[in-house]
């Protein structure tokens, strides 16, 4: 099941919504964050005018989203002259797993109109990294990877910044939902410091986006420069600029996770 098969699963269902998630997208308990957010946001969308863009979605990680069929719920907290807010949850034999916030606003005039630059990698020898089953996490084999700056998970590294260029192995034209599996793929930068496996976890999420359209874009070499601003009493603090194949900025992301170690 690749990533856009995933989000064509996710049908109405009464008042709510299904979706599934193969073991394929899972990373050791739990299902992909990128997928579990981009389930939820497709549940979204059948409550949202397609004229109205995804400008920011906050996620909560309750409990592990296992392999399956999960429910989804969605309903509109509000809906002004421009914007709506949305909330979503992903749920598995009745408990809530996933909470979701987004808010959908249409364009406004105005006189700003600036955007982040990417700044050039030097890179003598970018490391591509190929998929390792039982050794890495089971969603890892829908990307293909090439790591331009910063440590491996587990290296025992110092570095707090990488670079990772990232294509997505599927098929059709890119949209929002793909955006969150992009911003979701770098593992937490803490791990890197680490000599031997250790796990980590997300805790909450918060992403905004910066374009209104993705599908020009294509699906291979995006990249996402991120950087880990704190870390203590076991909780990281990371950020992530995504960007597209061509420089284009696409996100800012901020996350904030927990490691066992």
């Amino acid at each position: 099941m690749n990533f856009s098969q995933a989000m064509r699963s996710v049908i109405r269902d009464g008042d709510s919504w299904r979706g599934e998630v193969g073991t394929d997208w899972l990373q050791g308990r739990s299902a992909f964050g990128g997928l579990q957010a981009a389930l939820g946001l497709r549940a979204m969308r059948g409550l949202v005018p397609v004229e109205l863009a995804l400008r920011t979605l906050q996620v909560t990680f309750l409990a592990p989203v296992p392999a399956g069929s999960v429910a989804i719920r969605a309903a509109c907290l509000r809906k002004g002259s421009s914007t709506m807010h949305v909330e979503a949850g992903l749920y598995a034999g009745g408990q809530l797993l996933c909470r979701l916030l987004g808010v959908f606003g249409c364009a406004r005039p105005s006189v700003l109109d600036f955007q982040p630059r990417q700044q050039a990698v030097d890179v003598p020898a970018a490391r591509e990294v190929p998929y390792v089953p039982a050794a890495m996490p089971a969603f890892f084999q829908h990307f293909r990877v090439r790591w331009l700056r910063g440590d491996l998970p587990f290296s025992g590294g110092t570095q707090r910044e990488a670079v990772v260029q990232v294509s997505l192995r599927d098929d059709g034209p890119p949209d929002e939902t793909h955006v969150l599996a992009f911003a979701d793929f770098i593992p937490p930068l803490a791990l890197g410091m680490f000599t031997q496996p250790t796990a980590g976890s997300s805790l909450t999420w918060m992403l905004e986006l910066l374009r209104t359209r993705y599908d020009d874009l294509g699906l291979d070499d995006w990249r996402i420069d991120a950087t880990l601003l704190a870390a203590r009493d076991g909780y990281t603090n990371q950020s992530v600029m995504l960007w597209g194949p061509h420089g284009e900025p696409l996100a800012l992301s901020r996350q904030s996770m927990v490691v066992f170690g």
